[in-house]
């Protein structure tokens, strides 16, 4: 049996609308986008990514944009620790 064959163990439900609707979650960040109803501005984040990432021609347009993406993801961590701080406190 291969690994992505294997039964998870120990899955995430995601619970919305009331009880009425259940969807599993691959991990606890995907829970937390989930729970939260993130996932229109996830993809707004990824058309953005994927943009600027097209723009890339040069290093020093590569190291703007690779500061511009340090700030947003600092931004987001910050927010993510204060409304779910057990995505980090657990260590493999």
């Amino acid at each position: 049996m291969t690994t992505s064959a294997k039964k998870k163990t120990n899955p995430l439900y995601v619970v919305t609308n009331n009880g009425k609707d259940v969807e599993q979650a691959e991990g606890a960040f995907d829970l937390l986008v989930k729970k939260l109803g993130l996932e229109p501005a996830i993809k707004v984040l990824s058309n953005i990514l994927e943009l600027l990432l097209a723009q890339v021609k040069s290093y020093a347009t590569f190291v703007a944009i690779k500061e511009f993406l340090d700030k947003l993801i600092a931004q987001v961590e910050a927010v993510t620790k204060k409304m779910a701080p057990f995505l980090f406190y657990y260590k493999a």
